[in-house]
């Protein structure tokens, strides 16, 4: 294997995943900087807070696209057993974009659309698990974090363990990127899903 092409290969999987959704969406609507209003999270479910339904739609769609799309030219031009690597590569790029300061989201949608382009019906699970959660609870951040602890389990079960180190990375990090959620969720205090922006 070419080690240029995968070199190239991780720099614009990091580039794509480091497009900032939210904040160019919240430029092209007028709304404030998501990370500077509502949760200060640039992702759609503060872009629900503090834009409303189509903002937060766009975000989701963005942030996802990303982190599929990247896995997907990884797949035109390297072996498989890169393909995760990439995936968490994206999924940096959105925790710490250099294109917005190194302020980035929590990597949920990226995450989500990374596994949908590995493994589709291990992604529309994963999908289908975060949206039970948020009905039932309407919390975000708990279906988000569900979902990533099953990940690696999900993804081991449907392929094997080519992906499972990977894998559990990108769950750690998307976990960690939640320890204040979890803070709040422990005390009672987090935000639920739809609940407006002071």
């Amino acid at each position: 294997m070419n080690i240029g092409i995968l070199v190239v290969s991780f720099v614009v999987a990091y580039l794509m995943g480091a497009i900032p959704c939210a904040v160019w969406v919240s430029r092209c609507w007028g709304l404030p900087d998501p990370r500077t209003a509502g949760s200060h999270n640039p992702g759609a479910t503060n872009m629900l807070r503090v834009g409303g339904k189509w903002p937060a739609v766009l975000t989701l769609l963005g942030d996802a696209l990303k982190g599929a799309v990247a896995v997907l030219l990884a797949m035109l031009f390297l072996p498989s057993m890169w393909w995760a690597w990439i995936g968490l590569v994206a999924v940096m790029g959105h925790l710490w974009p250099v294109f917005a300061g190194f302020k980035g989201g929590k990597g949920v949608a990226t995450f989500l659309g990374v596994a949908l382009a590995l493994c589709w019906p291990v992604g529309l699970m994963l999908l289908g698990i975060w949206l039970l959660m948020a009905v039932c609870f309407r919390y975000s951040s708990l279906a988000a974090l569900i979902a990533t602890v099953l990940f690696p389990a999900l993804l081991y079960f449907w392929v094997g363990p080519i992906w499972l180190l990977p894998s559990i990375l990108i769950s750690l990090l998307i976990i960690g990127r939640h320890y204040q959620n979890i803070t709040r969720l422990c005390r009672g205090q987090e935000g639920k899903i739809g609940k407006k922006a002071p």
